[in-house]
């Protein structure tokens, strides 16, 4: 296996064939779905609660964040997913899933939310900004990760509940942030350490595995109780 791919992360499937296997890990499901469980618990905080809404802009983040981020990332000099797709193809996979995530919070913001258009710009900034690493890498850093990944969505799945923004909102998304730092904290170290043969069997491995299981299962957890109040009361 060649070392400067990511195959043995613990989210990486251990069956089927090699090229399954890493397409499944390029989408980063575990984080992906963290991050599709904020915009649930900002949609679930609302007063009002429509899940045609919640629904649809959980599915946006999924494609923006699950597909088309993590394709632009794999395109990365380093090549961290090896070469089983091309440029080419991580490019286009990267487009066909932006342009429905981005038809699906226009259709939001102009029916019902207005206050979408600057939240979603500004998601569509770091999504390219961060995983092209542009502007010399100034916005590829733990913060911009966390304010972009864990901050803004929580506020997403509020605006497009209510179409505004509330103190328990930010403090919501405050969570998002917190969470989302810490999980890249852990990633990048745990990251390094499972390319070497050496370090990915070591204590400090398996302790920032721990943490990063952790944290996914924390946020859908709350994303889960949030969910469950709301349906059965």
């Amino acid at each position: 296996m060649p070392q400067e791919t990511r195959e043995n992360e613990w989210y990486v499937p251990k069956f089927g064939p090699r090229r399954f296997r890493l397409l499944v890990g390029l989408s980063f499901y575990p984080y992906s779905i963290m991050n599709a469980s904020y915009v649930l618990i900002g949609s679930l905080l609302a007063p009002s609660i429509h899940f045609d809404r919640m629904a649809w802009m959980a599915v946006a983040y999924l494609l923006a964040v699950g597909v088309s981020a993590h394709s632009l990332d794999a395109m990365a000099p380093n090549r961290p997913w090896g070469s089983f797709l091309s440029g080419r193809q991580l490019l286009v996979l990267a487009v066909a899933a932006l342009v429905p995530a981005c038809a699906i919070g226009l259709y939001f913001a102009f029916t019902v939310a207005p206050l979408l258009l600057p939240l979603g710009a500004v998601e569509l900034f770091f999504l390219l900004s961060y995983n092209l690493e542009l502007f010399a890498g100034r916005f590829h850093t733990d913060f911009w990760f966390a304010s972009s990944w864990g901050f803004v969505p929580v506020l997403v799945g509020y605006v497009v509940q209510t179409g505004a923004l509330s103190p328990a909102a930010l403090a919501a998304g405050l969570f998002g942030f917190v969470t989302a730092h810490i999980e890249i904290s852990a990633s990048r170290p745990y990251k390094a350490l499972r390319q070497d043969p050496v370090g990915a069997e070591s204590q400090v491995a398996s302790r920032l595995e721990s943490i990063l299981k952790g944290v996914v299962a924390t946020v859908m957890a709350v994303a889960l109780f949030l969910l469950m109040r709301a349906v059965y009361g």
